[in-house]
């Protein structure tokens, strides 16, 4: 896979809270590795990386500010010029000048990455796509929490992010791989 030049890697809410054990079973324990790999290449390559951060509004969140867990993983750790949009909801395009900034860049392609696949990596993604952005979602640095449906139904993480992926594949983004993804560096 080729990608052209100027697409820009966003990574989404790779944030210390979202280990919290409240949020249930979490599939993919190598999201994060795979986060880094493609994190290290795109900055070898000197292509632009964009970082959203979720701070919460709701007071028992661990992803609310001033507490711990709304620090990023050590894997994604904002260097340099690499800008953070602070959000406080599921897009972050909402509340923040991403889009903006992503324009004023020239950027037309998102590589997207991050926590969590059904929540702001989806909401992220399907508004990228609605803003005419093309998008590569990677499947393999993105992870879920298990999930109980309206109707009591248990999920397991692997099951919601396959069904949310399943969800974006073709219609908001075309999922693939973080060794897909790094074809464009080699």
């Amino acid at each position: 896979m080729q990608l052209p030049q100027n697409t820009a890697l966003l990574l989404i809410d790779v944030q210390q809270g979202l280990d919290d054990p409240h949020y249930g079973e979490r599939n993919n324990p190598d999201a994060e590795t795979r986060i880094a790999e493609v994190l290290q290449a795109w900055r070898g390559a000197g292509w632009p990386v964009y970082h959203v951060q979720h701070h919460s509004t709701e007071a028992d969140s661990p992803l609310q500010p001033g507490r711990p867990g709304v620090a990023f993983k050590p894997e994604a750790q904002p260097q340099g010029n690499e800008p953070v949009f602070v959000k406080q909801v599921h897009s972050g395009f909402i509340g923040t000048d991403l889009e903006a900034r992503l324009r004023a860049d020239d950027v037309e392609t998102l590589v997207v990455a991050g926590l969590t696949t059904p929540h702001c990596v989806s909401t992220t993604t399907r508004m990228a796509n609605n803003l005419g952005f093309t998008v590569y979602l990677l499947a393999d640095a993105t992870a879920a929490h298990s999930a109980t449906s309206y109707d009591g139904t248990a999920y397991s993480g692997q099951q919601v992010h396959e069904a949310a992926l399943t969800n974006l594949h073709g219609e908001f983004a075309t999922v693939t791989t973080t060794s897909k993804a790094l074809e464009s560096f080699t």
